[in-house]
């Protein structure tokens, strides 16, 4: 019988762990997913983003100008502007944006960019 339960709990893991992330084609689409995904992870109090703010006790808001390409990643983030917050404080942001993995795939040899802000 604990063969049976532990086999079953393997295969089940396995199944869950083997779902592929959904491709994303669409300019307008991308955006909205990704900046979901970033509002998600600001949010408190279990927000990745949200809680890398208070381990770091960042302040501030900043708008950056963040390009995705390729297997979900961050390719870049560019400062427009900041409000509040000290150099030392958003290169920490960009760093933390930048290493930021989303849940969707893009399209092969394609970047994507917008604009988003981070409050803090």
């Amino acid at each position: 019988m604990r063969l049976i339960i532990v086999l079953f709990s393997i295969t089940l893991a396995t199944t869950l762990f083997a779902q592929k992330k959904p491709l994303v084609e669409s300019k307008e689409k991308i955006e909205t997913l990704a900046k979901t995904e970033f509002d998600l992870a600001m949010a408190a109090p279990e927000g990745e983003l949200y809680l890398f703010g208070v381990e770091n006790n960042i302040k501030g808001e900043y708008l950056f100008k963040v390009t995705l390409g390729d297997r979900d990643k961050v390719v870049s983030v560019f400062v427009i502007s900041r409000e509040g917050g000290d150099i030392p404080s958003q290169n920490r942001v960009k760093d933390a944006v930048k290493a930021f993995r989303f849940n969707f795939k893009l399209p092969k040899n394609k970047s994507f960019s917008f604009e988003h802000k981070f409050k803090y």
